[in-house]
């Protein structure tokens, strides 16, 4: 019997009559960009940069934050789940006690290189925290949507995934707005977790340093400063299989 055939079953399944009425009259045009606009978007993803170090002190004004966090918000997420949180820290205080927690970890992430590449590492100035002028901790509940998630059935990191793709939205419209943003990853995240108050079923995805800047580096700083190149696009693309060969 099929699920046509079982009335139980019937009743469960969806059909066009239970489809929302009106749909059609949110589809709009998906046409491409003008050149112009096309060439700002292209822009931006390739000159935003992970500022370090050269943030000015001066605040950004609340309309100019809500428009990134708006960006943020328009990004898209599993089963629409919506799993991120952004929490401001202003208060010097507070950002202080993240660094310490920052440089105990930065301590022990130092002393994971030998060599040359221990003092290359030293040299990074890594002082966001203290000298921008807001931070930006954005967070991914997992429990949000409830136990089951469209589209998260079978890949439960989905919910993470989703709230990097509102990190990389901040960073661009940041970067449109000539706005530098500088993330950190280098902490023990129970430690940010205690200080903010974040629930144990919260996941910190990204702690965002964010403020103006007069300069960006023209490549990446970590290219410019021999840590590391970027890699030949031709070498990252396979067709229709994985293909073995040199190690990236």
């Amino acid at each position: 019997m099929s699920a046509l055939d079982d009335p139980t079953d019937a009743n469960l399944a969806p059909s066009i009559a239970d489809a929302p009425t009106g749909v059609s009259d949110h589809l709009i045009a998906a046409g491409a960009f003008s050149e112009g606009e096309r060439n700002a978007v292209y822009r931006a993803i390739e000159t935003r940069r992970d500022v370090r170090d050269q943030f000015r002190s001066d605040p950004l004004p609340e309309d100019l934050v809500r428009r990134l966090l708006q960006a943020a918000h328009s990004a898209p997420s599993v089963g629409f789940m919506q799993p991120w949180n952004f929490i401001l820290i202003r208060q010097p205080e507070t950002r202080e006690r993240v660094w310490q927690a920052f440089h105990q970890a930065n301590e022990e992430a130092c002393a994971m290189f030998e060599g040359d590449r221990r003092a290359q590492y030293q040299r990074l100035k890594l002082e966001g925290i203290r000298k921008a002028p807001l931070s930006i901790c954005i967070t991914c509940d997992t429990t949000r949507g409830g136990p089951v998630v469209l589209g998260r059935t079978h890949n439960p990191a989905t919910d993470v995934y989703s709230t990097v793709c509102a990190v990389q939205n901040l960073w661009l419209a940041a970067r449109a707005e000539g706005v530098g943003v500088g993330w950190v990853s280098i902490f023990h995240e129970e430690a940010i977790k205690t200080i903010l108050g974040i629930p144990e079923h919260v996941k910190i995805v990204a702690w965002l340093c964010v403020g103006y800047v007069d300069e960006l580096y023209d490549m990446p700083e970590l290219s410019v400063k021999g840590w590391r190149d970027r890699l030949p696009l031709d070498r990252l693309i396979f067709e229709e299989c994985w293909q073995d060969g040199e190690e990236p």
